[in-house]
């Protein structure tokens, strides 16, 4: 039996873009098939301090959140290269993308707003969603954040009935396509 390439992964990849784009579940299928680490940094910041994100923003706000999520996010990106996925807003901090495109490569996992809203209509873990009327509060973002998510390395259309495997090798593909990210050997 003949053995596929070997996937060789030079730079971390951090997966951006818009909640419920598939950054965790596409994150961790990535990181499993390249055989590297996976590191969600809403889950890291939520260790860190002993609250769910969710309560770090009750309790101390959302400016407090950003200022720990740019310190985890710089020390993730300082160990060995691995796949990162990170919450919504993560991306729309300069410092942020900065230090991604200094360590690593953003990758925009691109959604379409329809999408996102059946990913996330029916759950409540998203504190910024906490409004009157979610689907518009997610409209406005959606519409606020895509001109910044567009400043992405790596750009990946996300189809709405795509399979985690389907998307993830369609990943690993646009990956490949520069060998300073990911290289077949």
């Amino acid at each position: 039996m003949t053995q596929g390439p070997q996937l060789c992964l030079h730079r971390t990849v951090v997966l951006v873009g818009m909640m419920g784009c598939g950054k965790s579940a596409i994150g961790r299928n990535l990181a499993e098939r390249l055989a590297v680490p996976f590191v969600d940094s809403d889950a890291a910041i939520e260790k860190a301090a002993q609250l769910t994100i969710a309560e770090i923003f009750a309790r101390d706000g959302e400016a407090f959140f950003r200022e720990r999520e740019a310190e985890v996010l710089r020390r993730i990106l300082s160990g060995p290269p691995g796949i990162v996925s990170t919450g919504g807003g993560a991306f729309m901090a300069e410092r942020n993308r900065a230090s991604i495109a200094e360590m690593g490569v953003a990758l925009w996992l691109d959604a379409d707003l329809e999408t996102l809203w059946e990913r996330v209509r029916h759950k409540d873990t998203r504190p910024l969603l906490r409004t009157a009327d979610p689907k518009a509060t997610l409209t406005e973002i959606f519409h606020a954040r895509r001109p910044i998510y567009a400043k992405a390395g790596l750009r990946l259309a996300i189809a709405a009935n795509a399979t985690i495997d389907d998307t993830t090798q369609n990943a690993i593909d646009l990956l490949a396509g520069d060998t300073n990210i990911l290289e077949r050997k």
